[in-house]
């Protein structure tokens, strides 16, 4: 087993959640480390359980789910995306809670379906799945914790409050874009 392959594996899955942990962190206001813990849990566990049910599919669902894989995240980070943009043009904005089981359910879901071609993969690479997904697990909770709290600390300047809440939903926007000409153009 090429563990070198797993860990850039997994912290190439691990991306998309920790810009997404960011943007969390620039709308939570309290508990933040409380937060952070959700969120980091909420992400991990998504990519260690897509990237099984990716394995144990194998390539059975795989003609059904590719063409469509793509759309579906860009569709879901579009939508908080832009559901944030409008909330910080608001003369006295209340943050978008992107700690509500929901919407963490949503982003959780969103930046996982790469796992889910992942857990494919490595079953064409004849891998187990039990090393590959924990450490995809602990690497995303790991980057997704410290990327909560550094959103957290960015809000620290609440002059650029309104324009990090923007900047968040940039990222969102720009994930959800990435992951669709990434499947467009391959």
């Amino acid at each position: 087993m090429d563990y070198f392959f797993i860990i850039a594996l997994a912290v190439g899955l691990a991306m998309d959640a920790f810009a997404v942990s960011v943007s969390c962190g620039l709308c939570v206001i309290k508990r933040r480390y409380r937060n952070a813990t959700k969120a980091a849990l909420f992400f991990g566990i998504f990519q260690w359980g897509m990237l099984s049910l990716g394995w144990l599919s194998g390539s059975a669902f795989r003609t059904y789910i590719e063409p469509v894989d793509h759309w579906i995240a860009f569709v879901l980070l579009g939508f908080i995306g832009v559901k944030m943009w409008k909330e910080s043009t608001e003369e006295n904005p209340e943050p978008l809670d992107l700690t509500s089981i929901k919407l963490m359910l949503t982003l959780a879901l969103a930046t996982s379906i790469d796992a889910f071609a992942a857990g494919i993969s490595i079953t064409a690479l004849g891998y187990h799945i039990l090393v590959p997904s924990v450490v995809v697990g602990v690497i995303t909770f790991c980057l997704s914790f410290a990327g909560v709290l550094l959103g957290c600390w960015m809000t620290n300047y609440a002059r650029f409050s309104k324009y990090l809440n923007r900047l968040g939903s940039v990222i969102l926007i720009g994930i959800g874009t990435k992951i669709l000409f990434e499947h467009l153009l391959s």
